[in-house]
């Protein structure tokens, strides 16, 4: 086989921008390889806007990622003059102790441990600061963290792929990758179009990773659908980014479905953005993208309703979007089991766009063995 490329990246979402764009910074030969038109919102890597913080309460094995990404954030921001990331503030809120999983306390434990500036806010300090806030227990507190935010995830695409053609780099969009296979140093991977040759294949393909590459990973990964609502408040401002209002995640009891995510509204938005992780499975072949599901108002009921102040029912827009996950909620970043020259990063497990920049450029430099990335080897 004739190696046209250094690097082929199959699937060019929130991992896969990255490290193309990384790939070619390094002035690697490179080409991307997306089914559809990235950005795009047939997967994972849409919805205007996606928590980012330093203090990451799924693991400490996380924040040299999240601190990375933030510092390239800023660096593409001042190449492209793109607005890619707002630290507007983030905020935590339940009761110490309790949350799915101790999720408050871990994320307490990872800032301490890391040096991150933060505070802790008593109730009556959080509903002072942040009035929207209510419907709240006599226990809960919030864990703030004032550098986390939100970043822009079809603005970090475009300006990571936008990049990567200047510096040389190749994409084909509307190309399915139907396979791949190593012989001997070489990597071929088969499209309907034609058949692309590499010295390293990088696996982004995020929900259809197990339909490409079989086993393991079609029994490691699952699909589920998410949800996403925009609802209006009454008042517009209360709920601004230009007026302080942060990026928050809230648990409200000890299930994992008793709890919510929200942010600010962007300037030149609408609506107050607000999910939580849904468990639907879906057949991604067959999956297409479209309003939330469930029906809104039952969403505003149990979530919105006596919990953010004067957020009413009336919804402005919704959509949906998929998260592909392992048992535990970790990453998978490794070799390939039977080919030593494809790398898979997949699955995020629904938080992986705050890691994004940094694990594109750890995978670029060819350094899947590095000890950051380690802790999300496949497992044994």
């Amino acid at each position: 086989m004739r190696v046209t490329h250094d690097v082929a990246v199959v699937g060019l979402g929130a991992m896969g921008a990255a490290t193309l764009y990384q790939s070619a910074k390094r002035g690697l030969s490179v080409v991307g390889i997306d089914r559809h038109e990235p950005p795009h919102e047939h997967g994972s890597s849409h919805g205007e806007t996606r928590i980012t913080r330093r203090a990451v309460g799924e693991g400490a094995d996380y924040v040299p990622l999240v601190t990375r990404s933030h510092v390239i954030w800023r660096e593409l921001e001042q190449a492209t003059g793109m607005s890619l990331f707002v630290p507007c503030g983030g905020l935590v809120v339940g009761r110490m102790d309790g949350g799915p999983q101790g999720f408050l306390r871990a994320t307490v434990d990872v800032a301490e441990r890391y040096g991150i500036e933060h505070q802790i806010l008593d109730r009556d300090a959080l509903v002072a600061r942040f009035p929207q806030f209510i419907g709240l227990g006599s226990d809960d507190i919030a864990y703030f963290e004032p550098g986390a935010g939100f970043v822009y995830p079809e603005a970090c695409i475009e300006a990571q792929l936008r990049a990567a053609v200047r510096l040389g780099a190749e994409i084909r969009t509307g190309t399915v990758a139907r396979a791949i296979a190593q012989r001997g140093e070489a990597v071929e991977v088969g499209t309907d179009g034609e058949r692309i040759v590499a010295r390293r294949v990088i696996v982004a393909a995020g929900a259809w990773t197990a339909g490409l590459l079989g086993a393991p990973f079609d029994h490691l990964l699952r699909v589920t659908r998410q949800s996403l609502y925009w609802f209006a408040p009454e008042d517009p401002s209360l709920y601004a980014v230009d007026n302080g209002f942060p990026i928050f995640i809230r648990a409200f009891g000890a299930k994992s479905d008793e709890f919510s995510y929200g942010f600010p509204t962007p300037a030149g938005s609408a609506g107050v953005k607000i999910a939580t992780e849904g468990e639907d499975l879906v057949d991604i072949e067959s999956y297409r993208p479209g309003p939330a599901i469930p029906d809104p108002e039952a969403f505003h009921r149990q979530f919105v309703a006596g919990r953010l102040a004067g957020v009413t029912p009336r919804l402005i827009r919704s959509k949906s979007c998929v998260y592909t996950s392992t048992a535990d909620g970790r990453f998978i970043i490794d070799t390939h089991p039977r080919m030593d020259r494809v790398t898979v990063i997949s699955a995020c497990s629904g938080h992986g766009f705050k890691h994004s920049a940094a694990i594109g450029e750890l995978v670029a430099a060819g350094v899947s063995g590095s000890p950051l990335l380690a802790p999300f080897a496949l497992p044994a």
